[in-house]
């Protein structure tokens, strides 16, 4: 049962839509453009990341989570161009904004990187999830391509965890600073 305070995101059915309601091409249009984004994006925190922490002890976590956002990013440009969805015009401001704030949160310590991918890697699980919610089972590959995203970008938010994000400076306004950031840029992606 649920008490009202529980949030539910339909399956697109297309039945029961209202005004200003995507459409399923819309909403996969949508779906596709801001997944790429939002990869692009976290390609270039990890590499502002590892721009600061490639000679720390660091350094290999970084890479391994960044060469995981490298194949993300590479599978929505694919999706990009097969399923031919416009981009976002963002993208040049993601390439700055993303590095900058990967290589700003390193320079303030291993520990502020941490927070920093665990603040992000933690709206993107509830994005990712919030579009499984939504697919339907005719979109079966991208759900289940999503899902595997999901995972490894949970793995990222663990890591964080056990590297020492908690140990931030400035750990709780750091984090509520990312997370407002990462929302409204997946607000933004979704649609310009």
């Amino acid at each position: 049962m649920k008490n009202g305070s529980e949030k539910t995101t339909p399956k697109f059915t297309g039945e029961g839509r209202q005004p200003g309601d995507l459409n399923k091409e819309e909403l996969l249009d949508r779906i596709i453009r801001v997944d790429h984004a939002g990869e692009f994006g976290a390609v270039r925190i990890y590499e502002g990341q590892y721009a600061v922490l490639k000679n720390t002890d660091q350094a290999d976590t970084i890479k391994h989570m960044m060469e995981q956002e490298v194949v993300h990013r590479e599978a929505f440009e694919k999706l990009i161009g097969d399923r031919r969805v416009r981009p976002t015009i963002l993208s040049p401001l993601w390439n700055v904004a993303g590095f900058a704030l990967g290589a700003g949160t390193a320079m303030l310590g291993k520990e502020a990187a941490m927070a920093c991918t665990e603040a992000v890697e933690e709206v993107i699980d509830e994005h990712y999830q919030q579009q499984l919610d939504q697919l339907g089972e005719d979109e079966a590959e991208l759900k289940a391509q999503i899902q595997k995203f999901r995972d490894e970008e949970i793995e990222h938010r663990d890591i964080a965890r056990e590297k020492g994000a908690a140990e931030a400076p400035g750990y709780e306004l750091l984090t509520g600073a990312v997370k407002a950031g990462s929302k409204l840029a997946i607000w933004l992606s979704s649609r310009i």
